[in-house]
């Protein structure tokens, strides 16, 4: 009697702490430079959820046009999350420092960077478990985008095949549903 009464305390403290992670800004990662961050932070506003990788094929045309989103839709509305990721092909071999600084220096990012991370296997960050388990896509390659919408939902996935300009008609309604949502609450 008590091993079942144990275990079902524990069976609810397990579905508790996971109750928590309903969405994907109820997570915290650690950016670039080390310290901890909270997504709830984005929360109202539009994500693009990037593994980037510096050494890539799809690295310049992916940065120019990342950045191009950012400025025209962020902060308020709208950021870029980037994961830096090593696991395809090693293209991401740098620190989290000198990552960095290539992509402020090389492509004027001015969107949030984190940590370097792995995407897949066992060893994948929860974000990226989160992730793929809503979309049901894994990434495969550097530059897989996740689309969340201002709740925490994810809305879309697509690998590095499908340019960020293909997506911007979707980011821009999506961010124009927060501006008007924004408005009438006023």
């Amino acid at each position: 009697m008590l091993v079942r009464a144990l275990v079902a305390v524990l069976a609810l403290v397990f579905v508790r702490a996971h109750a928590k992670q309903r969405d994907f800004y109820s997570f915290k990662v650690v950016n670039s430079r080390g310290k901890l961050v909270s997504l709830e932070k984005y929360r109202g506003s539009i994500s693009l959820v990037v593994n980037v990788a510096s050494e890539c094929g799809y690295t310049e045309e992916h940065y120019v046009e990342l950045q191009r989103l950012q400025r025209d839709f962020g902060p308020a509305h709208f950021n870029v999350l980037a994961f830096p990721c090593n696991q395809f092909g090693q293209q991401e071999p740098g620190s989290d420092r000198e990552i960095d600084i290539f992509a402020r220096t090389t492509y004027g990012a001015s969107f949030p960077i984190f940590s370097k991370i792995a995407v897949i296997g066992t060893g994948a960050n929860n974000v990226y478990k989160y992730l793929t388990e809503s979309s049901g896509k894994e990434p495969d390659w550097n530059f897989w985008k996740f689309l969340v919408d201002s709740g925490g939902a994810v809305v879309g996935a697509w690998g590095p095949e499908i340019s960020v300009q293909e997506l911007r008609p979707k980011i821009q309604e999506l961010v124009r549903n927060v501006i008007l949502k924004k408005r009438d609450e006023l």
